[in-house]
């Protein structure tokens, strides 16, 4: 493991946002309507520096289409990213992703319950999302409490129980929603960023911000886990505390972003590997890495589900998949004899 340094530490992030900044504006050019990247960079240069208005020509598809849905991927991908990374070092499964504990399958819940009780409130089914991850958060603590402390081994099993029996409830009530609905609900269980959200990103973002920063506290013992948990108890680590803050912020994380994007599967698993490919496994530089790569890979997939079979537009999942079945089937082998 390299020593970690300030300079490197700014480094990896600073090229990491210059990647998201050009996929960024990539996504911005592309659509139904294609702008020139001329008039891409004119625009947001006097957005940003000059606070001057986006042109009445391009404010529709620029302002309020493909830049709330961009931001609103860089938070999905940020927070599934993050809570992959938390997941894997909390139950020191490397495949294991945000959707390992059923916290997904809870989300879902909730959403098809609000589709039935208030399809027509639009603030009801990222609402009821959210609510339903939190019981099921809840639900999977008192699950996986040994002893009075979180075990890894019985919070994985209880979790892969709650997400087996919240399915066969959500297949259940799939079969009570009309056509229409149960289109929708279809295609946002594959995960979709072209709903426009009922609520400011900026509390999205804060609750993003708030979350990666209580895990960001825990990465020096991170690092110390990764050798055992009796080992990091011997160097001073309280075991307990660690895995209670990743667990509640990691599934946060997750309940946020399935509320108000669906199921957007592999990227908590694809991109903390990837993240430590590249730089390592140390935690103080991974979270970070890992919150802009994940950004990177939603902006990067929504931009290719909206533009690559138009005028039909895939699932972000779809995208995502592609991507990621075949790392998951890679890290497989890999650790197989």
């Amino acid at each position: 493991m390299k020593p970690l340094t300030p300079k490197r530490l700014a480094a990896v992030c600073g090229i990491l946002l210059g990647v998201l900044l050009v996929v960024s504006i990539i996504s911005l050019k592309l659509g139904a309507v294609p702008i020139q990247l001329t008039d891409v960079l004119v625009s947001l240069w006097k957005r940003v520096v000059s606070g001057v208005p986006i042109p009445s020509e391009f404010t529709l598809f620029l302002g309020e289409i493909r830049l709330p849905r961009i931001l609103l991927g860089m938070i999905v991908g940020a927070a599934l990213a993050v809570a992959g990374a938390g997941f894997q070092a909390l139950l020191r499964n490397p495949l294991a992703d945000p959707y390992v504990l059923g916290v997904s399958s809870g989300a879902a819940l909730g959403a098809i319950i609000s589709l039935i009780v208030a399809s027509r409130a639009t603030i009801a089914t990222p609402l009821a999302a959210f609510v339903g991850a939190g019981a099921t958060i809840a639900a999977v603590y008192f699950l996986g409490r040994r002893g009075g402390q979180l075990d890894s081994y019985t919070l994985l099993l209880g979790g892969i129980i709650t997400a087996s029996f919240l399915s066969a409830v959500i297949m259940f009530l799939m079969t009570t929603l009309r056509g229409g609905e149960l289109r929708g609900m279809a295609f946002w269980l594959m995960g979709d960023l072209s709903s426009p959200l009922p609520m400011d990103l900026g509390w999205l973002f804060l609750v993003l911000v708030v979350a990666v920063g209580f895990i960001y506290t825990t990465a020096a013992d991170l690092n110390l886990l990764l050798a055992g948990e009796q080992e990091a108890m011997h160097l001073g680590v309280d075991v307990g505390r660690v895995k209670l803050v990743v667990y509640v912020c990691a599934s946060v994380l997750t309940g946020l972003a399935v509320s108000v994007s669906g199921a957007i599967g592999y990227v908590g698993l694809l991109v903390p590997h990837a993240m430590r490919l590249l730089f390592g496994s140390d935690y103080r530089l991974l979270i970070p890495a890992t919150a802009i790569g994940g950004a990177i890979a939603v902006v990067a997939a929504d931009t290719l589900a909206r533009t690559i079979a138009y005028p039909t537009e895939l699932p972000v999942g779809a995208m995502t998949a592609m991507a990621g079945a075949p790392m998951f089937i890679y890290l497989l082998r890999r650790r197989m004899p």
